[in-house]
């Protein structure tokens, strides 16, 4: 059915959002908590270190958008050309969010269009993903409705 098909792509979405809130979340509170080995008086984590693993979680993050936006892209073949376009038009922009973050070893490797314009083109990738939603909700594919009639095979 359709429904749950459209609810699997939104609480995929919702999830990995949840996942990144959640590892920052633990990356902020290792950070405060980081205790020297002499006497366990606090210190806080050196600046590189921070933007080391800011870094890192910009890579892995833009990396899983990028497989979850590939499988968004085949799965709506036989949409409006308009939303098929809005959909690999944000597959792009995330794949050269995670070109820039890939080679980056500070933010200073990082062109400033990409620390300026990255939040604005991350905001027009959700509001396509959230009108992509919108039509599957008002317009379910016939496709998802009937499917293939080819016969299952039968594990044995």
């Amino acid at each position: 059915l359709p429904l749950p098909q459209m609810e699997v792509f939104k609480q995929g979405f919702n999830q990995k959002l949840q996942e990144v809130q959640e590892k920052l979340h633990q990356m902020w509170l290792d950070w405060s908590r980081r205790f020297s080995e002499e006497g366990g008086v606090e210190r806080s984590a050196e600046p590189e270190e921070m933007e080391s693993l800011a870094l890192l979680m910009a890579q892995r993050t833009t990396q899983q958008l990028q497989v979850t936006c590939c499988k968004i892209v085949s799965a709506i073949r036989g949409l409006p050309s308009d939303l098929q376009d809005k959909v690999k038009q944000s597959l792009s922009t995330i794949e050269e969010l995670h070109a820039a973050f890939s080679v980056a070893k500070s933010f200073r490797d990082l062109p400033s269009s990409v620390l300026i314009q990255g939040r604005r083109k991350l905001a027009v990738v959700q509001e396509y993903m959230e009108e992509l939603l919108e039509y599957l909700k008002n317009n379910t594919p016939l496709s998802w409705l009937v499917g293939p009639f080819s016969p299952r095979e039968e594990v044995v």
